[in-house]
């Protein structure tokens, strides 16, 4: 078992990798950190949908911070070095994070289908303890897809090169460097990540399709612009996600080349957190005027007590 391990990956252009990573995370952090601010203080916020987002928003702030951090280090530093039992947790914590997340995203177009193909109902069905339960099953679901690998991977010898080809501790690069057979842990992987991935996705697209569905029965053209509107941005991010981990996971370690991945792993954990806050917020007017009302208050608040 290796002290530490090297990272490799993001080698070129350090300084601007710098630059831009650090501006992208903060950007991240501050958009993300404003939907969970206003979504607990303002009351017209307190509903399923935006209790969804600022969930998703936390997850979100603690997936990029889970990569990014050590990457920013690796690059001022120039040391590119992360401990054994820090490489695991890195590990850990970053899938966990990014299976609770599809599992999400799923709840999500679930609250979607509800609120557009039975709107009626749609406070009695979505109420506040089947929104929590549905937040902890997402995590529970997330935890247990991750930790049988996360031990097995614990339990390989080490003894060979301590060079990781990525940016971060993959699990892949990570598995090419065990002395041991890994295939059990590589099939374990891609079995528990194709079938997240893909029946997250499965409920969502029927999800989607009844809501589409729905949408075609509405009689007017505007009608139907304003309902779908409602979950585009959410339909949107379910693309991004899936889209660039179904290329990345759902395929048998040994046919994956990990450089290929690097790009994708890059969007899938600083690229789509960063767009998040823009695509299902920023652009939506109740958000924007609940902002407007928070920040009145903030400055209001503030005038009273100077």
């Amino acid at each position: 078992m290796e002290v530490a391990r090297l990272l490799l990956g993001l080698s070129e252009f350090q300084v601007l990798l710098f630059v831009v990573l650090s501006l992208c995370y903060a950007i991240t952090l501050v958009g993300n950190a404003a939907i969970i601010f206003v979504s607990l203080t303002d009351v017209q916020l307190h509903t399923p949908m935006y209790f969804f987002l600022s969930n998703l928003a936390f997850l979100d702030i603690s997936f990029t911070s889970a990569i990014v951090p050590k990457v920013l280090f690796n690059l001022i530093s120039g040391r590119k070095t992360i401990s054994f039992y820090g490489c695991l947790a890195q590990s850990y914590i970053y899938f966990l994070l990014g299976t609770t997340e599809f599992l999400l995203l799923a709840m999500m177009s679930f609250d979607r289908y509800v609120a557009i193909c039975h709107p009626l109902r749609y406070s009695t069905i979505m109420k506040p303890k089947l929104c929590l339960k549905m937040i902890i099953c997402s995590w529970l679901g997330g935890f247990m897809d991750t930790i049988a690998q996360t031990i097995l991977t614990y339990r390989l010898p080490f003894c060979g090169s301590n060079v990781i080809n990525h940016y971060f501790c993959d699990v892949a690069p990570l598995l090419r460097l065990a002395c041991g057979d890994t295939h059990i842990i590589e099939m374990l992987d891609f079995i528990l990540a194709s079938s997240l991935v893909l029946g997250s996705l499965f409920f969502s697209l029927v999800s989607y399709g009844c809501i589409i569905y729905a949408i075609m029965k509405i009689s007017s053209a505007f009608g139907r612009k304003k309902t779908f509107s409602t979950c585009a941005s959410h339909l949107t991010v379910v693309f991004i996600v899936y889209g660039s981990c179904i290329f990345m996971c759902c395929r048998p370690s040994e046919n994956s080349k990990v450089d290929s991945t690097k790009i994708v792993a890059l969007l899938n954990s600083i690229v789509t957190p960063l767009l998040n806050p823009f695509i299902y917020s920023f652009r939506n007017k109740t958000f924007k005027d609940a902002l407007k009302r928070t920040l009145k208050n903030r400055v209001q608040f503030q005038s009273q007590k100077l």
